[in-house]
């Protein structure tokens, strides 16, 4: 009798929904398996349905949840649990992905510690591998390729990798260094000659090796599905140039909702399939007392993923043995019933060029105190003002030059923030766009000490941080910042007023100007206003941003009124056009707030969709209720009484 065929399994690129277990697994491991059956894990499929699963193999303490020759397993094993994974995933049709920890490695630099990479003083690391050494092709890649061949595993999301990564003094990288550059005198501090050079040769030397063990890897089995967490993300801002199949990261599990609005805002223009994962988890780092987020909560969380046309997946830790915790399978269920709700109108869909705002890897990279990642309050202003934007309820994009490289004039607004820098070209591009007819805002003095010639303004005195009160409208707040004053010349118009005290009937400088620039229009304020809505968030520094992009850009494609607390992304997905909006309301930004069970209605919400001319039909989805609309000049106008999470007005 022939066997029945097993279900297949989706891509990676066609996959929308899963779930994460990782467990890091330590020398205290002694039986693993002992409580995994397949019944637990047909549990978590008949409940949650998801199209893939990821579980453990290898976490950062470098020991395997699995069996294997290289010895790094876990001391003792009751049974072979990634059999179990394997066999009941692939009889329901599962991908089954793998958790392994890539660069961070403490058990292999244990065995092998001439896999390690240098410090700066010699020493050598105890944790962190040598993307230069022999790490790579004697361990990751030998192991992967066993997964492979043992339990037929669909793929890997490698973690510990970019954000993990430093700079390498060993003796084979900087030979390596010494031989591409020719520079000798290899640089140890930020304060030395050739410092960024050393460090883009060690952010190479991770591409490199990115790029090698993905190749290995389709080369021994072509449908292998491999992602190195946090590659080509707000940590690494670049084009995806290694053979990696798609793109993740797990964001903060505290103060989520804004992690993941700015995260996925990386993520979506790079080309590749991309999710997010969220914490199924709430704790301040250290505490080891777990609390488990609410339906709401991590709904709220997804939402925000789904608007921007991404896959989602939630991480849940795995018990020592590598079985699960029952209970909290009701969280993932309620939330993959909300997603699956959404995904027809969601995944896959591509922004509506409305807003761009530039996270320049340029600047980025000479700032960055790490290899890579942005833990130093890099990246700050530029959440800053995307939080201040989104709370206007602009739709936003998150942009790196080479997603705008070629194409600024999609356009209607693009916004500077805060940064000190731009590469000449890229420059030169910008004042193109403005002369043709773009828009461009820059935030901050930094900013806009680039362009102070084509913003006719002369800079008096050096910028400076320091309390001042910002008015908009008759209202004013302090903002303790970095500010700098100027004297308008011919053809620069002013906008908004700066005081030194918190009183108007002082001496008033300008918060900011606008010049023409051709046809176009290029403005500056010359305060820092991203850093400080970061830390001392106020409606009035949010109200006079807004108001100086409607000066900009007055008839966006979307206009909503009645709360701050929606978020905004125009979409588009089969010809079809979809408003998301979000209710980020709630305490999600409270850091002494892990759980919270009531996201407040937004509404009612007055909504104008210019649109061009009248459509057949406009639906609000996932409810698939047919609205009434009025139409009128281009445009249509409807109320939304009342918005939950998440609802998404498609427009036929």
């Amino acid at each position: 009798m022939a066997r029945k065929p097993l279900p297949p399994r989706l891509t990676r690129a066609e996959s929308f929904l899963g779930i994460h277990f990782d467990c890091h697994m330590n020398e205290r491991c002694t039986q693993v398996g002992k409580t995994v059956t397949p019944r637990m894990i047909e549990r978590i499929i008949e409940q949650v349905h998801p199209d893939y699963i990821q579980c453990d193999c290898k976490g950062h303490r470098g020991i395997t949840a699995f069996p294997n020759s290289l010895g790094n397993a876990a001391p003792g094993f009751v049974r072979d649990q990634l059999k179990i994974w394997r066999k009941v995933t692939a009889k329901h049709g599962v991908a089954l992905y793998m958790h392994y920890s890539g660069v961070w490695d403490n058990e292999a630099l244990a065995r092998h510690p001439s896999w390690a990479r240098v410090d700066e003083h010699g020493k050598r690391d105890k944790r962190i591998t040598s993307v230069f050494g022999p790490y790579v092709d004697k361990l990751l890649i030998p192991q992967l390729k066993d997964l492979i061949d043992r339990y037929g595993i669909d793929g890997v999301w490698v973690d510990g990798e970019c954000w993990a990564t430093e700079r390498d003094y060993g003796r084979k990288a900087l030979a390596a260094f010494r031989e591409a550059t020719g520079i000798q005198s290899v640089p140890r501090s930020p304060d030395d000659p050739h410092y960024r050079e050393f460090t883009e040769f060690c952010r190479e030397g991770f591409r490199r090796y990115l790029d090698h063990y993905a190749a290995e890897l389709h080369r021994h089995e072509p449908s292998f599905q491999v992602a190195s967490n946090w590659a080509y993300s707000s940590h690494m801002p670049e084009p995806v140039r290694t053979g990696v199949d798609y793109i993740s990261g797990d964001y903060s599990m505290q103060d989520s909702v804004n992690a993941a609005r700015f995260e996925g805002r990386c993520l979506a223009p790079q080309g590749m399939a991309w999710d997010l994962m969220a914490w199924s988890f709430c704790e301040k780092w250290g505490e080891g007392c777990k609390s488990t987020k609410s339906i709401p909560q991590l709904q709220q969380e997804a939402a925000v993923v789904l608007a921007l046309g991404g896959g989602f997946q939630a991480y849940f830790k795995q018990k020592g043995d590598g079985s699960i915790h029952p209970w909290t399978m009701k969280l993932m269920a309620e939330t993959a019933d909300f997603c699956r709700a959404r995904q027809d109108a969601c995944h896959r869909a591509q922004a509506v060029p409305q807003v761009a705002l530039l996270y320049s890897r340029e600047a980025y990279y000479r700032k960055s105190t790490k290899v890579f990642s942005p833990w130093h309050g890099e990246l700050t202003p530029l959440n800053g003002v995307l939080r201040a934007l989104l709370e206007s309820q602009l739709s936003v994009e998150v942009l790196m030059e080479h997603h705008l490289e070629g194409r600024m004039a999609d356009w209607p607004l693009i916004v500077v923030p805060e940064w000190d820098y731009l590469a000449p070209a890229f420059r030169r591009e910008l004042l193109a766009y403005v002369t043709g007819g773009g828009s461009l805002l820059l935030v901050g003095p930094k900013a806009a000490a680039l362009f102070k010639k084509q913003l006719k303004v002369r800079f008096v005195g050096k910028a400076e941080a320091k309390p001042q009160w910002l008015e908009h409208d008759g209202w004013l707040c302090g903002q303790k910042t970095l500010a700098q004053r100027v004297r308008l010349g011919k053809g620069a118009t002013p906008f908004g007023r700066l005081y030194p005290e918190n009183d108007t009937r002082a001496k008033p400088q300008p918060a900011a100007s606008l010049a023409r620039l051709g046809k176009g229009t290029i403005a500056a304020t010359y305060l820092n206003l991203g850093e400080r809505y970061v830390s001392g968030r106020t409606a009035t520094a949010r109200d006079f941003l807004a108001a100086l992009v409607r000066r900009l850009f007055p008839q966006p494609i979307v206009e909503v009124a009645g709360s701050h607390a929606v978020d905004v992304s125009v979409m588009r997905k089969d010809g079809r056009l979809a408003v998301n909006l979000v209710n980020t309301a709630g305490p999600h930004a409270d850091p002494n707030v892990y759980v919270y069970d009531d996201v407040p209605p937004a509404g009612p919400l007055a909504i104008t969709v210019r649109t061009g001319r009248r459509p057949r039909k406009v639906t609000l989805e996932p409810a698939g209720q047919t609205l009434e609309f009025r139409y009128s000049k281009g445009a249509i106008h409807l109320e939304l009484p009342r918005l939950e999470i998440h609802d998404i007005l498609v427009v036929e």
